[in-house]
């Protein structure tokens, strides 16, 4: 694909494309799901480049965020496209295999991680703060999935995806502390 024109000036009315070029409005459950999603992957963007300046500790984590970027924009690019244009042998998904990998790379984390007591808030540092707000805006993109296929036909794995990655990144956020050697802020 090749951008030349980022303008278009189309969505000046308040409506926009699906891809499949079907016009809706912008503040459609559909628009709503995958403009959470892109904030989503605006997020995970910092938290990389946050860890990438923290040196070599995080390298294999580097490529798991990577890996889940681009997983992202794949969901992204599914919500964009009504189910009934929808064509998963075509168009790139998250799919069972990447809701097991994310299911994998937790228990990996949590077998070197302390158990849990109390419940974990933000804080420590900021790597393991924007890990939270990455969970956080995860969950919404969550909900406004579930809502949207409340609505429309929406694949399941997308939101069992969803899920997962925010279990995930609530994992992170306690690998982050450790690694960094922070203290976890325990709620009281």
């Amino acid at each position: 694909m090749r951008l030349t024109k980022i303008y278009t000036k189309v969505g000046d009315k308040g409506t926009t494309l699906l891809a499949n070029g079907e016009r809706v409005p912008k503040d459609s459950l559909r628009i709503e799901s995958y403009g959470n999603v892109d904030e989503l992957n605006s997020f995970l963007g910092l938290l990389r480049d946050g860890l990438a300046a923290e040196g070599e500790r995080f390298r294999d984590l580097l490529a798991q965020l990577s890996l889940i970027q681009n997983e992202i924009f794949d969901v992204g690019g599914e919500l964009a496209t009504p189910a009934p244009a929808l064509d998963t042998t075509r168009q790139r998904v998250v799919t069972k295999s990447s809701i097991t990998r994310l299911e994998n790379e937790m228990d990996a984390f949590n077998e070197a991680l302390p158990p849990l007591a109390n419940f974990v808030l933000p804080g420590g540092h900021p790597a393991n703060s924007l890990a939270h707000v990455c969970r956080t805006v995860c969950r919404r993109a969550e909900r406004g999935v579930v809502a949207l296929a409340a609505a429309e036909p929406v694949r399941d794995d997308v939101r069992i995806y969803l899920n997962r990655l925010s279990d995930w990144l609530f994992v992170l956020s306690r690998e982050i502390s450790k690694r960094l050697g922070v203290p976890e802020v325990l709620w009281r």
